[in-house]
């Protein structure tokens, strides 16, 4: 049997952890599993309560075949209630915390965590996000009577993105809300519940992300009329709508900030960082993107208006932009309080309401309280994946770096998946967005350069705890060799251009993780990590799944002790090229 299913095991899953919110001052049972062939001596349950480190015995709750399951109970003193084991065998002993088991003295950061907080609603985990650029995805005919506006630079929907210069935020290709409308049966029928569209406001760029308000919908995309009738006939087809809102900054264009530049005594001059010259600060120095001062209250209660506004006129859920810098500057830092009442206003409104922040790197310490539900798994997920599954023939360009997305082994690529997940917290991993790729990035096929390697990570997208996020169009095969290139129209004209087995692959995946509870919700196990392949397990009390992944054709190592039972899919062909699998199994 390989090493690795002879570890002991905890998670924050069904299986594992009895629940996964408390309230304070209650009492959880959790489970640690370990096997008979490398039998623990004794398992010491470790709490910290107060900043106090607290140990209570665990017992032998019953053998199941090769399995000894224990039993402990987590004492929920603290919000956030932190715990580990140390698994006792001879005159030594191991920790296991999130991150794994470990054979050296660890520190406190990635210890399994239990909160008296409320966790995001179920649909929020179940999801599968369908990412839309709205002026790219599609154009109505509407479209072709509305004026062009004096900042565009009008483009034929034929045409390449240009993604580099000054044009390149200025070009209009004039894709609207009605389009989007033509286009849902599209996105159904790929197996999605959920639609998350870039921003809608109006804006002077194409991606709107420098709102000049948030009180209506750009009349370029249909006005709010057109957002009535999106919102409406995504929920008749059984499609969430998710929104994107950028609390970091707004645009120059603003009407908060024209206020603020024209009266140096209005209200709204304190909402900006305005030096006694008249300049401002911008986001990452863009003058364009007046950084917002999350000390105003005002600025916070303006936002919280807006967050429940548009829940109201519909929204299920918020995307919020540039989530990791909102409320930070220099010595400032009121980035939890900012979330936790973005929060607090979206379930007032909505009691099952989710709210995920853009974090392009580490989110750690961003998602473990009441504030953000989970956040985009760059770090965590993509960069793990972009740098096994990437085309080893030539260089591949990265997100937010200055060098090419490096080609690394399956233990490196694991290892960071797990330190991550450690630093995230379980409950906030399963919530947050699996992403091969967006409207910031460079093409999950160009990245990989193939079909074959492409369709290996959407496997993994797809079965790895977490919530899959895709871009409009990835499902075509359409290729980007950076977040501006990415923007690519959907050739809804030219379907002849379309690869025809990548949307199978999706639709069949996304039906394989609706089918299975244990692809949802169920733990994690690493059951085999070599070079070039990799299997896990995810386990739940109702079902047992293996996915076995190769990205040259190894030959899949033996797993002793793991019986194959059914096989649920494959993609790849047999022999020495990638391939992939997912089978149920019994242990």
């Amino acid at each position: 049997m390989d090493p690795l299913l002879h570890e002991p095991h905890h998670d924050g899953s069904p299986l594992y952890l009895k629940q996964e919110t408390a309230p304070l001052g209650s009492s959880v049972q959790v489970r640690v599993r370990t096997h008979a062939d490398r039998p623990a001596d004794a398992i010491w349950l470790r709490t910290v309560e107060d900043g106090e480190p607290f140990f209570s015995p665990c017992e032998v709750e019953h053998v199941d075949g090769t399995s000894i399951w224990w039993t402990g109970q987590v004492h929920v003193r603290n919000p956030v209630q932190r715990y580990r084991f140390m698994v006792v065998e001879g005159d030594s002993f191991r920790w296991l915390n999130q991150a794994g088991v470990h054979d050296r003295d660890v520190t406190d950061a990635h210890d399994f965590r239990i909160t008296s907080y409320d966790a995001a609603p179920a649909w929020g985990r179940d999801a599968a996000v369908y990412q839309i650029f709205p002026d790219r995805f599609a154009r109505s005919a509407a479209a072709d009577a509305r004026p062009i506006p004096d900042w565009a630079v009008p483009a034929q929907w034929s045409d390449d993105p240009v993604h580099e210069g000054p044009i390149t935020p200025l070009q209009f290709y004039g894709g609207d809300l009605d389009g989007i409308v033509e286009h849902l049966d599209h996105v159904v029928a790929l197996g999605f519940d959920t639609i998350y569209l870039t921003p809608v406001f109006p804006a002077e760029s194409n991606h709107r992300y420098n709102a000049s308000t948030f009180d209506e919908v750009d009349p370029l995309l249909g006005g709010d009329e057109a957002y009535r009738r999106l919102v409406d006939a995504a929920h008749a087809r059984g499609l969430r709508v998710f929104g994107d809102l950028t609390s970091n900054h707004t645009g120059d264009t603003h009407e908060w900030f024209r206020i603020a530049q024209a009266d140096p005594t209005s209200r709204e001059r304190s909402f900006y960082y305005f030096a006694p010259d008249g300049s401002h600060e911008g986001w990452k120095g863009h003058g364009t993107l007046p950084k917002l001062d999350h000390l105003d209250e005002e600025v916070g209660r303006r936002f919280r208006d807006v967050v429940r506004r548009w829940l109201e006129f519909g929204l299920d859920g918020w995307r919020i932009d540039v989530a990791n810098m909102t409320g930070r500057r220099a010595d400032v830092d009121v980035a939890h309080r900012v979330a936790r009442e973005i929060r607090e206003a979206a379930t007032e409104v909505r009691p099952d309401a989710l709210v995920l922040a853009e974090h392009g790197h580490d989110a750690t310490g961003d998602l473990d309280g009441d504030g953000w539900h989970g956040t985009m798994n760059y770090y965590g997920f993509s960069f793990p994946i972009w740098e096994w599954l990437r085309d080893p023939w030539r260089p591949v360009p990265s997100f937010g770096l200055p060098v090419g997305v490096p080609r690394r082994d399956g233990t490196a690529v694991v290892r960071s998946m797990r330190e991550f997940a450690a630093s995230f917290g379980w409950r906030a991993l399963g919530t947050s967005w699996n992403i091969l790729g967006s409207h910031d990035s460079p093409r999950i096929r160009t990245t990989t350069g193939s079909a074959d390697l492409h369709h290996l990570a959407v496997v993994l997208q797809f079965t790895l705890p977490g919530v899959p996020m895709v871009f409009a169009g990835d499902e075509l095969g359409l290729e980007g060799t950076d977040g501006e290139d990415s923007r690519r129209t959907m050739p809804w004209q030219d379907q002849e251009t379309w690869d025809p087995a990548t949307p199978e692959v999706y639709a069949a995946l996304a039906a394989l993780r609706r089918r299975h509870v244990a692809l949802r919700r169920g733990s994690l196990r690493w059951v085999h990590v070599g070079t070039d392949d990799i299997a896990y397990l995810r386990e739940h009390p109702l079902e047992t799944l293996l996915v076995r992944v190769t990205r040259d054709g190894t030959p899949e190592a033996e797993l002793p002790g793991v019986r194959l039972v059914e096989k649920l899919y494959t993609v790849g062909l047999s022999g020495r090229s990638p391939r992939a699998t997912v089978w149920r199994v019994r242990l």
